[in-house]
């Protein structure tokens, strides 16, 4: 069966409701199969004729709060109502594996025989931000398999995105939610400060989670104080509902709900929240963002020691076989650094150290509707390095700007809540 076959196969059974093809299909994606591409595009075709959306609610915060079983808990509630849940919880990787170290989670086998739900557990793979590279994809998939035959969305499926719990820096959830509940538990202590750069900034809705524990006054008195001093609030934003919530026993999770629907629907009937992660996305062809700069290498290894002597985050080394490549991504502030050492001496990056020495292969910027943009630089005549949208790894998106348009630079152009990692050089 041929790739477009299969994949057509594969859609029509998620169409019909079959979860194993849905299954099927979300590994494929997961994987930077060579049908994903194709897949991600039918996925998206159909998303665009429906009517009203599933509502996207991000679940993060910091190790230990409690936020598998308040997914846990959402999706009993969600169920009881007749919701569809889809759930995509992000792990830590196996350091033996390479998968997510959790895997599908024993204790959600009580919605096994339910067609309403899915769970995909994901690994991070050295990704940061608490997400796994393919995250928007698998919500895209998964998403497309809910509408039916009229193209039409209920408009109360619910995504539930569960990162990992790595603190301050784990805001990626923002891009890819409508809301994000930011789940704290008492005892916290200074790490309520440590935070409050990053992770309580984003959140919608606070979920004060294990109520029953000495210390939750105070932990909402911190946050109170917190808010309270926060520039998004005091520019007019809207203060984020604080909700205390015991997971284990269901307790405050209707209220827990009825808040994060609240936010969503404020955010579609157009009242927009003054959240600097939200409302700095840009729209349209908006204005594009540095997403990443590649460095060609002739060492990993090497290369990555200066920037962990910086105090960089070393992440693990991707392998791309397909572009004969080892890639590395090292989070810098909001950018990236992508090291890039080549496999083979016939590949892109093997040619460009050859001519070049090692440095700055290319400079990638994110922009949020990839075709829109490449539609306008075709009518200013700029020239492309492949005419068409390259699909990479896990379904990402991108296309090169031959450096004879760019000043003599290699320039890519990926697609917001793509990660441009692998794949694409």
């Amino acid at each position: 069966m041929s790739d477009q076959a299969t994949v057509e196969h594969l859609f029509a059974g998620m169409r019909r409701g079959e979860l194993r093809s849905l299954a099927r299909a979300v590994s494929l994606v997961e994987d930077g199969a060579a049908e994903a591409g194709h897949l991600l595009e039918r996925s998206r075709e159909v998303l665009s004729k429906c009517g009203q959306r599933a509502v996207r609610i991000g679940i993060t915060g910091p190790a230990g709060a409690g936020k598998s079983t308040l997914v846990d808990a959402l999706t009993r509630e969600l169920r009881a109502q007749g919701r569809r849940v889809g759930i995509v919880a992000v792990d830590p990787s196996s350091p033996f594996s390479g998968g997510a170290i959790l895997g599908d989670r024993i204790r959600l086998g009580e919605f096994a025989g339910d067609t309403g739900v899915y769970m995909r557990s994901m690994a991070t793979r050295g990704h940061l931000g608490g997400l796994a590279r393919a995250t928007e994809d698998v919500l895209t998939v998964i998403e497309a398999s809910w509408i039916d035959g009229v193209n039409k969305g209920s408009g109360s499926d619910v995504l539930l995105i569960e990162t990992t719990g790595v603190g301050q820096g784990e805001i990626e959830v923002v891009r890819l939610a409508d809301v994000v509940a930011v789940v704290l538990v008492p005892g916290m202590g200074d790490s309520i400060q440590s935070l409050k750069a990053g992770v309580l900034e984003i959140a919608s809705v606070f979920a004060l989670n294990k109520a029953d524990r000495e210390g939750i006054e105070r932990l909402e008195q911190e946050i109170q104080e917190m808010l309270g001093l926060s520039t998004v609030v005091s520019a007019g934003g809207e203060v984020p509902a604080l909700v205390r919530t015991v997971a284990t026993s269901s307790i405050g999770v209707a209220d827990l709900l009825q808040a994060l629907d609240s936010a969503a629907l404020r955010r579609t009937s157009g009242h927009r929240e003054l959240n600097p992660f939200q409302t700095g996305l840009p729209k349209g062809l908006g204005t594009p963002m540095l997403d990443h700069l590649g460095i060609a290498v002739r060492s990993l290894e090497e290369a990555r020691n200066l920037y962990a002597a910086l105090g960089v985050p070393v992440t693990a080394i991707e392998e791309v076989a397909q572009e004969k490549v080892r890639v590395q991504m090292l989070q810098v502030g909001d950018s990236r650094i992508e090291l890039l050492q080549a496999t083979a001496e016939d590949s892109a990056v093997a040619r460009f150290i050859a001519k070049r020495g090692e440095g700055i292969h290319h400079i990638a910027l994110r922009v949020p509707d990839l075709a829109a943009a490449v539609a306008k630089l075709r009518s200013e005549s700029v020239r492309l390095v492949s005419e068409t949208i390259q699909i990479g790894a896990g379904g990402h998106r991108y296309v090169f700007i031959h450096p004879s348009s760019a000043n003599g630079v290699l320039l890519e152009l990926v697609e917001s809540g793509h990660d441009s990692s692998g794949g694409q050089h």
